[in-house]
């Protein structure tokens, strides 16, 4: 019999690992929905799996948040059921000739200081922002930006007074060097406006296709945190943000302006970028780079003269092929509001003047291709194909190839440690995983009780 989960979740191929356990693609037998699957030994000597369950029943019912299907125990391992997600931003990043438009940038700021906006309002701290953990979303959610990956998150106040934790110091270096905040780098312990400097750098890694301390060497890792560390502090941010838009000089300003216990205004910095937005004369249809780029690339393909049209950075057949089933197409709406599905983007989504939009211009002849294709959009220029969702990623592909560490489309309970990552010595730890050793027919012990 094949091995199960849950009782209806049958474990398919593994699609990605690191030091917290492995990740498998799942089909639930019910409705032959793909979901993903992630396996840890209860013999390993630091659990991680209940602990990032329990974060996720936390946060379960926030937009951009996976839902999560199933957790408990089964056979040998602690198991958690999730959403099967698209791309990462990173993956996307890769597609794209590793840079993203300043329209695009943008569009995604909005969203991912909803989703960092909305993990704080449930008194936690991610203290891992990065493009691997924030992924897009499936079909009818392909627009939408999803967070994940909690095995560092924690909390930073007690929900019911509100009391927040203490200012310390010599802490260790928690997350991933490459974005850390300053003060995390100081030994300072983390508060609301780290996860946000952390947002800004990845802000404008996006925008300028690298930071200025990437690619240092250093003979330790040790050293070479130290390094990244001296470089980050000696880059003013005007020199970080040169010859781009003030509104990022001013969210970094902002960000280190707050001191350890503030509570950051959230709305003034979605607000200086939606008036940037406004004042550049974008239109929120979300059409993202990675949707024109797979535009022209479907137009390619149908004139029987198909190339790969993603950077050297990228996937080498461009675009994340997708997986056995692919997936449903998505329309250029808000997500969440066309839906009626309700959440934060969809009433955020009042700011913007219109999203009906123009065809982008994707070069000579394709504007006419996506008016031609519109179909049921309306006037909105923008045909189905032009705005379908990311594909996802083949089997073999849910971790990126030449990337500093293996990341699967969903997050992992504890990331695999990298040049650039520190991992939480408290939570540190390694397990192999042999699934096949899952039991066919034991009674599962289902779990909605997790640790403390």
């Amino acid at each position: 019999m094949e091995p199960r989960v849950g009782t209806k979740y049958r474990l398919g191929r593994k699609i990605g690992s690191g030091s917290f356990g492995e990740i498998y693609i799942g089909t639930n037998v019910q409705s032959n929905e793909e979901v993903a699957i992630k396996l840890e030994s209860v013999r390993t000597k630091h659990p991680q799996l209940l602990y990032e369950s329990k974060l996720y029943k936390i946060l379960q019912g926030g937009t951009g948040i996976p839902n999560i299907r199933w957790c408990g125990v089964e056979g040998d391992y602690n198991v958690l059921v999730l959403d099967l997600l698209g791309p990462s931003l990173e993956d996307l990043f890769n597609f794209c000739s590793r840079k993203f438009s300043l329209k695009t940038v943008l569009m995604l700021a909005d969203q991912m200081i909803n989703r960092v906006e909305y993990v704080h309002s449930k008194s936690f701290l991610h203290r891992d922002i990065k493009p691997d953990n924030f992924l897009m979303g499936l079909g009818r959610r392909a627009n939408q930006v999803y967070i994940i990956d909690f095995g560092l998150a924690k909390k930073y106040r007690d929900p019911s007074t509100h009391q927040h934790i203490p200012y310390r110091e010599n802490k260790n270096l928690t997350g991933t060097a490459r974005y850390a905040s300053i003060n995390t780098h100081l030994g300072i312990e983390q508060g609301r406006r780290d996860d946000l400097e952390s947002l800004g750098y990845v802000l404008m890694y996006f925008l300028r296709g690298s930071l200025p301390w990437q690619g240092l060497k250093a003979g330790t890792k040790k050293q070479k945190y130290e390094r990244i560390s001296e470089k980050k502090m000696s880059t003013s941010i005007e020199a970080l943000c040169k010859a781009y838009p003030s509104e990022f000089s001013s969210y970094f300003h902002y960000c280190r302006s707050l001191r350890f216990d503030d509570k950051p205004d959230y709305a003034y910095l979605k607000r200086i970028f939606r008036d940037l937005f406004i004042r550049e004369g974008f239109q929120f249809d979300y059409v993202f780079d990675w949707t024109i780029l797979k535009y022209q690339q479907t137009q390619i393909a149908g004139s029987g003269s198909f190339r790969p049209l993603a950077g050297p950075g990228g996937p080498s057949n461009g675009m994340p092929a997708p997986t056995a089933g692919g997936g449903a197409t998505a329309s250029a709406v808000a997500p969440d509001s066309a839906q009626g599905q309700g959440g934060r983007d969809a009433r955020d989504a009042s700011w913007f003047p219109s999203r009906r939009a123009p065809a982008p211009n994707v070069g000579a002849g394709a504007s006419e291709g996506y008016k031609a294709r519109a179909n049921g959009l309306e006037d909105s220029g923008l045909s189905k194909e032009a705005v379908e969702e990311p594909s996802r990623v083949r089997m073999s592909s849910f971790t990126r190839a030449g990337s500093s560490s293996r990341k699967a489309v969903v997050g992992s309970a504890q990331p695999t440690i990298s040049t650039e990552t520190t991992v939480d010595p408290s939570r540190s730890s390694a397990s192999k995983l042999v699934p096949t050793s899952i039991r066919t027919s034991s009674a599962q012990r289902g779990s909605t009780e997790t640790r403390h």
